[in-house]
């Protein structure tokens, strides 16, 4: 039967795509959602243009705007942990370092803590008098505790380690658990549970408990059942992860998820991540599962440690996790590689929509699918990656295709198989784009993160080789077309790339890339000062190793075409980190591109910054790729 529409043949990279630089610059992003008390509203947190407000989203009428005049934001390490809520007002972390009180009626907000510092994850306590929230100056961290009226001078609750996260209050008010660790760690490399006793009208720490974690175990979201009789979290066991209930009277414990082949957490790059929580009769906790990179819902029976998956089709990535106060019913924020980000709520029977992040205007014919592309490593681990075809309803091109291969910042981080408007604007335009999961990715075991342990430049650099040689290999991409993309650590990952094998990518695009390995270690900010003591080596031990995989020391010998985007106001990577590469560039006479934006930091968040990004690295590929010879 003859093909009744018949798609037009065009060169690759030259598709005429519905995605405009604007749409994709201005797309809300959902970072936050939670149930209020009566369980009858969901609080959002949406943000545009780099301004975040919650919104309340009651279920059986318009949602509302709560705060018109703020702009929330955790300010502890990279933020998050922005909102609580209690029986008549919600609490958030505003963009100035403050913690802000308003009413869930009628009422504006009010700051109830000073302009000093940075605050994020604020706790309410069961009669709602108190607030326990992580405190951060960039020196000291702690968690303090300020009254909800903000009527009185913050307090000293818990101090003494180098980080903190997840405080969260028992039913009693009597506990508090939290999660902390110290330098050289990572939240993810090693953490320790601890529970506190509290005692005085106004609330002090009379004495804490370790309960799980160490140097190696990370430890995870402590979460208090609702009748007060258990404390439940996620920890390591060894290769993946467990759910864990420690019974609050006798101190036994029981593992209810044994992780085999999938992780019940992400790495704590920001403050406020949920993967777990507790049914309101205490007789489920839900928690969701990442099998690598496919996300999937559950509960579990602490009676029976039975299990039980909720059906999420069509999404394949869930996070947020927040658990109805009243009734058996969650909501969380999840997508999939044809949908954009959603708010979305199971109610026991089905799954129903409450926010869009997005017009959602493109047809899902229009979005690439994955295919997973696997090959073995020089030491014989398998790395994997997601490839995206380029993909029009309208076009079709001949031969292979140009090929963008994404690299991941963090290093510690992961592909998720989910939406992406910046992927689909290339992808729909004739690119194929892959996003690489090289060794030191979270979410495929504990051995498979721990492979770049001071190896950090060496096992990206192989990686990338790899990704590109299995793109070839497999027929995937026109291999005088590949292009290396990343930002922060996949920026590094990029220029160490373009130096020790030039003219393996045609081209390079790097955003805010770590150069300086010394100056990154002495000038960056205090959650990731002792991060290359594992990436790497402690200095001056490895010093060596610094010099050997610093890219601005090697520079000269990048001859590949590179564009390179920079904030100015970034503090994790300073704009000199960026400068010193352009200014070897210039030297040498490389073809380039270099675009700093001003107020931006790490990570870009203003619709016109994105919009221009796009737009130059659209041009910058044409020119050095689609139409060089």
């Amino acid at each position: 039967m003859p093909n009744v529409n018949p798609k037009s043949v065009a060169p690759f990279g030259m598709w005429p795509s519905p995605i405009s630089p604007l749409m994709v610059s201005r797309s809300m992003r959902l970072d936050e959602v939670l149930w209020n008390r009566a369980g009858d509203t969901l609080l959002c947190v949406e943000r545009r243009d780099g301004r975040g407000t919650v919104i309340a989203h009651p279920l059986e009428d318009a949602f509302r705007e709560l705060t018109p005049e703020n702009s929330i934001r955790g300010g502890v390490g990279y933020g998050g942990g922005e909102l609580a809520v209690s029986d008549d007002a919600v609490f958030f972390a505003d963009h100035d370092g403050r913690l802000y009180r308003r009413p869930l009626g009628y009422g504006s907000s009010d700051p109830i803590t000073p302009p000093f510092g940075a605050v994020a994850s604020p706790a309410v306590s069961p009669d709602g008098k108190w607030l326990a929230y992580v405190f951060s100056d960039g020196q000291t961290d702690l968690i303090g505790l300020i009254d909800t009226k903000g009527r009185d001078w913050p307090r000293q609750l818990v101090r003494g380690a180098d980080f903190y996260m997840q405080p969260v209050w028992h039913p009693s008010g009597n506990l508090l658990a939290w999660v902390e660790w110290n330098h050289p760690n990572m939240p993810w490399d090693g953490s320790r549970l601890m529970l506190g006793r509290l005692e005085g009208e106004i609330p002090q720490a009379a004495g804490t408990t370790y309960i799980a974690g160490g140097d190696d175990v990370p430890v995870f979201q402590p979460e208090f059942s609702p009748d007060g009789r258990w404390l439940s979290y996620i920890i390591s066991n060894g290769e993946w992860e467990d759910l864990v209930v420690r019974d609050l009277e006798s101190g036994k414990e029981r593992t209810l998820v044994t992780g085999d082949g999938f992780m019940l957490s992400l790495p704590a790059w920001v403050q406020g991540m949920r993967s777990q929580g507790w049914g309101h009769t205490s007789q489920w906790i839900y928690y969701i599962r990442n099998q690598p990179g496919l996300f999937s819902l559950w509960k579990v029976d602490p009676a029976t440690g039975q299990s039980v998956q909720i059906p999420t089709e069509p999404y394949t990535y869930l996070t947020q996790l927040t658990v109805s106060p009243i009734r058996e019913e969650v909501a969380f924020k999840a997508s999939s590689p044809s949908i954009p980000d959603r708010i979305v709520r199971w109610d026991g029977k089905r799954l129903r929509t409450v926010v869009r992040s997005d017009a959602e205007s493109i047809p899902p014919e229009m979005l690439a699918e994955p295919k997973l592309i696997q090959w073995q490593a020089p030491d014989g681990t398998q790395v994997s990656g997601s490839y995206y075809p380029p993909l029009h309803s309208s076009f079709m091109g001949e031969g292979l295709p140009p090929v963008i291969v994404y690299v991941h910042g963090g290093p510690t981080s992961q592909q998720y198989v989910k939406f992406s408007y910046e992927r689909a604007y290339f992808t729909t335009r004739g690119y194929g784009y892959f996003e690489l999961n090289f060794r030191g990715s979270t979410g495929h075991g504990r051995s498979y993160q721990l492979a770049q342990r001071g190896r950090w430049g060496e096992v990206d650099v192989e990686d990338t080789t790899g990704a590109a040689q299995a793109l070839i290999e497999h027929e995937l991409a026109d291999p005088r077309k590949l292009v290396i993309c990343g930002g922060s650590s996949g920026g590094y990952a990029v220029l160490n790339t373009l130096i020790h094998y030039p003219g393996l990518y045609k081209a390079g695009i790097c955003l805010y890339g770590v150069s300086n390995l010394f100056s990154i270690s002495i000038d960056t900010h205090k959650f990731e000062a002792r991060y290359n003591d594992h990436l790497l080596g402690a200095l001056p031990e490895a010093a060596g190793r610094y010099q050997a995989w610093s890219p601005v020391f090697h520079a000269d010998r990048i001859r590949d075409p590179l564009a390179v985007f920079q904030g100015t106001d970034d503090h994790v990577v300073p704009p000199a980190q960026s400068e010193e590469i352009v200014q070897s560039l210039q030297r040498h006479g490389v073809p380039h591109v270099y675009r700093v934006y001003e107020g931006e930091g790490h990570g870009f968040r203003k619709s016109e910054t994105i919009a221009d990004y796009l737009q130059r690295t659209e041009r910058f590929l044409q020119e050095f790729v689609l139409f060089a010879p």
